[in-house]
């Protein structure tokens, strides 16, 4: 699907144009998706792996934001956290639901680190990722289901993502665990 739009335009034309099917799309345990893009979060490269997987073509992608391929069941508070981490010029690991281009879904444990230049500038982002443990699944996707419960419960989007936030980070307070060591329990 060649995409003539940009930036969120484009992001939106995708969501509109695709409907999940609940279909899972696995890809090889050893197999590792790459993508990079600049600070704002638009892929400035994709290896071939992210490129079968997805269903994109290179020049669909290129200088397309990374939301491109979000599905509509991943929490918008994890993206939050995510952003929030890597903008501080640390690294950060997540389990990502992603939609294909046909409403495919695949699952990935995703590693984001920041690039940084000489100076100490976050020139932009590096994400490599694996498949995603079924173990780690069984307890993600009970938690992710009811963050977007959350958000999509809300009077507005705002309102959504600050009650979701919130309750994750009840969530994990409750569990005396942060994060990164929620999502690396079950990771190897």
């Amino acid at each position: 699907m060649a995409l003539a739009l940009h930036g969120r335009k484009a992001e939106v034309a995708l969501r509109r144009r695709v409907t999940p099917t609940g279909r899972e799309r696995r890809f090889r345990h050893d197999d590792i998706i790459v993508t990079k893009t600049d600070p704002k979060g638009r892929i400035t490269y994709a290896n071939d792996i992210f490129l079968a997987v997805s269903g994109f073509r290179e020049h669909e992608v290129i200088g397309q934001p990374h939301s491109l391929v979000r599905h509509p069941a991943m929490p918008r508070c994890i993206f939050q956290y995510l952003w929030e981490t890597i903008q501080k010029g640390e690294e950060v690991f997540a389990y990502v639901v992603n939609l294909c281009t046909n409403g495919d879904h695949y699952w990935v444990l995703a590693h984001v680190t920041p690039t940084i230049d000489r100076s100490g500038r976050i020139q932009g982002y590096h994400s490599n990722r694996r498949t995603a443990p079924r173990r780690a699944l069984a307890r993600i996707e009970p938690l992710y289901r009811e963050l977007c419960r959350i958000e999509q419960s809300a009077s507005d989007r705002k309102s959504g993502l600050k009650a979701s936030r919130a309750h994750l980070d009840s969530f994990l307070r409750e569990r005396g665990v942060s994060f990164h060591e929620f999502v690396l329990q079950d990771a190897e």
